[in-house]
């Protein structure tokens, strides 16, 4: 019963959940947009649904409408969704400014000492180290 208990109360699990539930609520609320957007193409064009385009006998007009509706969702999710959450993370949670990672840092330290060693400055990259 204990594995259970800690299976069930994972971080990941929870977080796993939530964000798929969430995620089910976000896609009929993107959906909506698409809809409302593409009734707006079709207020200006005549019909949002080009189903039943055929130039020359050839129907692409179900593609045409699949095409313009990823279009739609890409730009509703892209405007809307990432670019404010980019900015809200990067406002509340600023990234660490980039430093020396530590694999250089450790090998400036062993150049150190090797020319500490033979009798030179520290920290000379010009002089080899033979």
């Amino acid at each position: 019963m204990s594995g259970f208990k800690n299976f069930i109360l994972r971080g990941n699990l929870v977080e796993l959940a939530v964000a798929f539930i969430i995620g089910g609520a976000f896609a009929t609320v993107v959906t909506a947009t698409v809809a409302l957007i593409m009734d707006l193409v079709g207020k200006v064009g005549g019909t949002p649904d080009f189903s039943s385009y055929a130039p020359g006998g050839v129907g692409v007009g179900v593609w045409l409408t699949a095409v313009i509706s990823f279009l739609i969702l890409a730009a509703v999710v892209y405007f809307f969704i990432v670019t404010p959450y980019t900015k809200a993370k990067e406002r509340y949670f600023p990234s660490a400014p980039p430093g020396t990672p530590e694999d250089i840092k450790l090998l400036q330290e062993i150049r150190d000492l090797l020319a500490t060693q033979q009798g030179r400055s520290t920290g000379d990259p010009e002089q080899p180290l033979s």
